[in-house]
Parts: structure tokens; sequence; C-alpha cells
């Protein structure tokens, strides 16, 4: 019976790796464009899902939908502004599989948490780089449904669609 589930699970593998790549390319960015990798090589392998991309499943509570650049030196360190643990100065595995560990560099972080981020370091000029090719274009869906209940996240809108020079979002 274990050979046969390993068999089964052997034989299903590639089929779920396949079926992983094609969520993935269905994403867009906040281009309308295919979602391109927040991580890359020589950098932490980013993602809810740890596949580089900023995408979430149904147990993402947080969302992390923003690509930001935690090494640019603006906006303060992302973790002590947000009050989290510092884990944005950590390492993990690289995006290269197999290559060990690497810093953090390009991140997908919590949309709620971003919203807070600009809020608390001044402003929407006072934040880390973002990486707009790599940002899921859900994070725009998300605070346009949000934006009049709160002031922080109509500020998280329009600071996406000013650093990203979206035309109109």
């Amino acid at each position: 019976y274990k050979s046969s589930l390993c068999l089964f699970s052997n034989m299903m593998r590639p089929l779920l790796l396949l079926l992983a790549a094609s969520t993935v390319s269905a994403h867009t960015n906040v281009y309308g464009d295919d979602l391109q990798s927040c991580s890359s090589s020589g950098m932490a392998m980013t993602g809810y899902t740890r596949t580089g991309h900023c995408v979430s499943d149904q147990w993402d509570h947080g969302s992390h939908h923003v690509c930001i650049d935690l090494s640019s030196t603006s906006g303060g360190n992302f973790c002590a502004v947000t009050g989290q643990s510092n884990w944005c100065s950590g390492i993990m595995e690289c995006h290269d599989a197999g290559s060990g560990d690497c810093p953090l560099k390009n991140w997908c972080v919590c949309e709620w948490a971003f919203a807070s981020y600009i809020e608390k370091a001044g402003g929407c000029d006072a934040i880390q780089d973002l990486k707009c090719e790599a940002i899921n274009s859900e994070v725009i869906t998300a605070y346009r449904k949000v934006s009049n209940q709160k002031q922080q996240y109509k500020d998280a809108f329009d600071c996406i669609v000013k650093r990203c020079a979206l035309e109109s979002a």
C-alpha cells in the first residue's frame, strides 16, 4: 500500500508543479501584465507560497501582494517601522534552489502592513523602494474596496499608483 502511495505521489508531482506554475502565470501585476518574480538570484526566495511571486492562497490572511526592496535605505527598516520582529534582516533559502541561504532583499509583504508602513514611515515618499512589476494587481482591488473605510488604505492605494506611475488604476 505504501509503495503504491509513493508511486502515485511521484507520478502526481509533475502535474502539481505544472498546476502551480500555471497558477502563478494567471496572476497579473499592477500594469495588467504577467506577475513577475519579486525575488531573484542571490536573494532569499519570497512569496507566501515560496514561489518568488507575490501570490496568496486561502490561508494567507495577510495578503502578501506588495513587493518591496528591504535593502533600500529610505523609509527605515520595514520590520522596525511596522513593529514586527526583525525578520527583515534575516537569511532564508535562496531563490536558486539548492544554493544555500541568502539575505532577504526583495520581499512580498502584507498589503495591510504595507498601508501601516506608509503611515508610520511618514508617507509614500519616505518608504523603501517598490518593485512594481512584481506587485500583484489584487492589492489594487483590495485597497479600492476599503479605501473609503480608512485613510490609511486610500494612502496605500495612492502610493502604489504614484510610485508605479499608473495612469489610472
